[in-house]
């Protein structure tokens, strides 16, 4: 297998959607920022990566056809050169939504990491914290203007990088049709599938607290 489909949006674009999206299209494995919990052992590559900007990328995806969401979108540009067969998927959202979203989701997990035992989970929280609170967005999580104005500047970079032909920027309210007119492919006949709501994502982020307290007490 080889990434054929590098997905650029930031977390919080509907990116779970679309990794369930892109498996029914027949590009699954998707790689998504919950593989870090299902599969953590790979997160050293993602250690590499932060560390010095590039890692065994084949090694990393291996067994997967697409990648969306963070870790992976943070390198979209390193992928696409990488992989340059592959396609470029941008998912977007409006920015005051998505600043929204991300308030009461992934910001809120990665202010927690400090209280954290050492260990996988917390080298986890502090790869994404450089990753995403750091380089993203300069550690100005509480300024809605600067997020608004980082998440438009990520959307025109990677539409002013990658050829037109090569680029699909997507919305997931659009439903199958670019999706599928875009790849080539047959439009399913189940409605496309809309997960992961801010309820879903904190409701996950409590069960994984739980866990984390009960392991640390055994």
């Amino acid at each position: 297998m080889t990434i054929k489909i590098v997905g650029a949006g930031f977390g919080r674009t509907g990116t779970k959607s679309l990794k369930h999206a892109l498996e029914m299209l027949g590009f699954g494995p998707c790689y998504h920022m919950i593989e870090l919990h299902q599969n953590p052992e790979r997160l050293n590559f993602w250690l590499e990566a932060a560390d010095t900007g590039k890692t065994n990328w084949d090694a990393l995806f291996e067994g997967y056809n697409s990648c969306v969401d963070w870790p992976a979108s943070h390198y979209w540009r390193e992928l696409a050169d990488y992989y340059p067969d592959a396609k470029v998927l941008l998912s977007v959202r409006s920015a005051e939504s998505w600043v929204k979203s991300i308030q009461s989701t992934i910001f809120k997990s990665l202010r927690t990491f400090p209280d954290m035992p050492p260990g996988m989970e917390r080298d986890r929280r502090v790869m994404n914290y450089e990753i995403i609170a750091k380089r993203t967005f300069d550690e100005r999580l509480d300024d809605d203007d600067h997020l608004v104005s980082a998440f438009n500047d990520h959307i025109a970079e990677v539409q002013r990088s990658i050829a037109p032909e090569r680029l699909l920027t997507y919305d997931g309210s659009q439903g199958w049709e670019p999706l599928c007119k875009f790849f080539g492919v047959p439009t399913p006949e189940e409605p496309y599938p809309f997960t992961n709501t801010t309820a879903d994502f904190q409701e996950r982020a409590r069960e994984r607290a739980q866990e984390l307290a009960k392991s640390s007490k055994s």
